[in-house]
Formats: structure tokens, sequence, C-alpha cells
């Protein structure tokens, strides 16, 4: 029997995203994102949620555009540090001894260092609550050539992505690869 937990954001996993921004000044900063998912095909997009207490939010409102550092399991502690501190008192960059890239595409940076980026036009923003919903068309994803297969895709255990577990606060490592997607369930008889 299961038990009711409530009203909650207990869904597992969730990514460890780092948003890439400028402010106004033009300084450089990342904030760790847990809230976030693709939301559409086509055209590709992904959603992040801020509060609007973050100093992130209005980069995003004014600059039109985001980036999203996928860190590899090696860079928990710089994704973990760039969800606690603010980039109003420091620089982020410079503290993880990350090289901020200028996207090509959008007004905003990653980090060179990150093992797949995604460079991301604002779109939408939906109000939520406490927090916003912004709707980021995917112009280009950029990946190292250390994390490509023969097939030129990324490969998860190359890119060595982790994710955060809601209320537990804790990182995990993406495990093992359990089946093909439309395939393993094809031989489920039908009734």
């Amino acid at each position: 029997m299961k038990k009711s937990l409530g009203a909650d954001t207990l869904i597992y996993p969730t990514p460890t995203w780092l948003v890439g921004t400028y402010d106004a000044a033009g300084k450089a900063n990342l904030m760790a994102v847990a809230w976030g998912g693709v939301c559409c095909s086509k055209p590709p997009c992904v959603t992040v949620s801020l509060r609007k207490a973050t100093y992130s939010y209005q980069a995003i409102v004014e600059r039109k555009a985001f980036t999203v550092g996928v860190p590899s399991a090696d860079q928990v502690r710089e994704a973990d540090y760039c969800g606690i501190a603010s980039g109003r008192k420091t620089d982020k960059f410079a503290d993880c001894r990350f090289t901020p890239v200028r996207s090509t595409l959008v007004d905003a940076p990653y980090a060179e260092e990150f093992p797949m980026v995604l460079e991301c036009r604002l779109r939408e923003t939906l109000e939520i609550g406490l927090h916003t919903l912004f709707v980021g068309e995917i112009l280009d994803v950029k990946a190292e050539e250390s994390v490509l297969g023969p097939d030129g895709l990324p490969e998860i255990d190359k890119v060595r992505p982790f994710v955060f577990t809601p209320r537990r606060r804790t990182y995990h490592a993406v495990g093992e690869m359990l089946g093909k997607a439309f395939e393993i369930g094809k031989d489920i008889p039908t009734r």
C-alpha cells in the first residue's frame, strides 16, 4: 500500500544544470538549477524555473537568453557551490576556476569546462507562484568531442551527468543502461 506524502516536489530524478547569464553590467554568472527539463521537440525547448529573488532571474528577463551547462560528476562540488553562492556577491566563474565563453548565438555565457552546453533564446515565461518558468528555445547544443560516440551523439557514460533528489538534498551519479528506449518493451504481449 502506498502512503500519501502530500503535495510536494518529490519527483526523481531532477537534473543538475548550471544556467549561464550576463547581468546588466555584462558580468558572467552561473546558477545551479534543479527545476528544469525538456518541454518541446519542435522547436527544441527546455524549461528552467527560478525565483524572482535570484540574481539570474533579472538577467534572463533583460537579456532574453541563457545557457544550460551540463556538468559532469567530477564537477559536483562546483555545481553545488553555484547553488549556494550568490552572483551578487562573488564571481562564481573565478571561484570555480571555470573559463567563461561568450555564446555566439545568444547573449549569455557558459563554462568551457562543461561537457555539454545548450544555448537558449528566451521564448516564453510563465509565473506560477514562487517560481517563474522560463522556456528557452535551444538554438544549439555544444558537446566536447571526447563525450561523443561513433554516431556523433553524446554518450551519457562519457558526459557523466548527475541528478539531484529534492527534499533529501543529495546528488547521485547516473547509473547503468537498462535497455534501448522504444525497443525493450516490444516483447510485452498485447491482450
